[in-house]
């Protein structure tokens, strides 16, 4: 028999179950279950393929339906088959509509859509940290926006920023006598821009930089001809990338951003995303 696996079934996205899942699983450290989730099951012939998988696996069945109909006929196929279910939405919608007197709509998803601007948040701020630092550049594809430049213009920061804004953010360290990644130049380059600054001012941030980590071989990291090199091998980059650069020197980030979501708006299409804080 193959290993048995926890399944959560969803008719939405199954986050709730799978943390659910998970948090139970803790209680049993060196015995871990494989969890998979099934997401948006919305008919009986997609509940029927995942009772034959979980019958053929001996797992076991959480369910977050709110398809009353569905989670009932789950429920039975489940027992005719002898697999070990547990409903972790019905009881709870059963003991909520008690108290409003009101029936559940029953629609999957509702949660998420209420909360989109959330989650797009949380999406856009796992992407930007997996993609911090020129990390994973064959998925730049996926990416909102795409922000280069010299070490120490502002890169991580401002992708942070943008993330917690709502857009996946990437960003792509340029360092002379390193190859820049050929991704850089194959996605829309209306998507990618490039951060410019004043030479002295990216000279007093390395300097910094190397006080704090000690100097020891980073003498040319905060030379000033080294700092003026590296800002000329950046723009080379921008001018064959077709870039658009915007100048940060001295900026609030902020004020960054703005210009970043602009630039790209005009040039890809991107929405502007509402400006509620955060």
């Amino acid at each position: 028999m193959p290993e048995p696996q926890v399944y959560v079934v969803s008719g939405g996205m199954g986050a709730s179950g799978e943390q659910l899942a998970r948090t139970a699983l803790a209680q049993f450290p060196g015995n871990e279950l494989p969890i998979v989730v099934v997401p948006q099951v919305r008919n009986a012939a997609e509940l029927g393929r995942v009772i034959e998988r979980v019958a053929a696996t001996g797992g076991v069945l959480l369910h977050t339906l709110v398809d009353n109909s569905l989670r009932e006929l789950l429920v039975e196929r489940a027992r005719e088959r002898g697999i070990a279910e547990h409903d972790l939405m019905g009881p709870v919608l059963g003991t909520v509509e008690g108290l409003l007197g009101t029936a559940p709509l029953g629609r999957p998803g509702l949660y998420r859509r209420v909360h989109e601007e959330y989650f797009r948040r949380v999406e856009a701020i796992e992407y930007a940290v997996r993609h911090d630092d020129g990390r994973h550049c064959n998925e730049l594809a996926e990416a909102d926006i795409v922000l280069t430049g010299v070490s120490r213009a502002g890169k991580t920061p401002l992708s942070m920023y943008l993330a917690m804004r709502g857009y996946k953010t990437a960003n792509v360290p340029l360092v002379k006598g390193v190859e820049t990644p050929r991704e850089l130049f194959e996605i829309e380059c209306g998507r990618v821009v490039g951060l410019t600054l004043e030479a002295e001012p990216l000279l007093a941030f390395r300097r910094r930089r190397q006080r704090h980590l000690g100097g020891a071989g980073l003498e040319a990291y905060a030379d000033p001809h080294e700092v003026v090199d590296d800002l000329e091998h950046a723009l080379a980059v921008f001018r064959r990338g077709r870039f658009t650069t915007i100048d940060v020197t001295a900026k609030p980030i902020e004020e960054s951003a703005s210009e970043v979501e602009a630039v790209v708006a005009r040039q890809s299409g991107l929405e502007i995303l509402s400006r509620t804080s955060f």
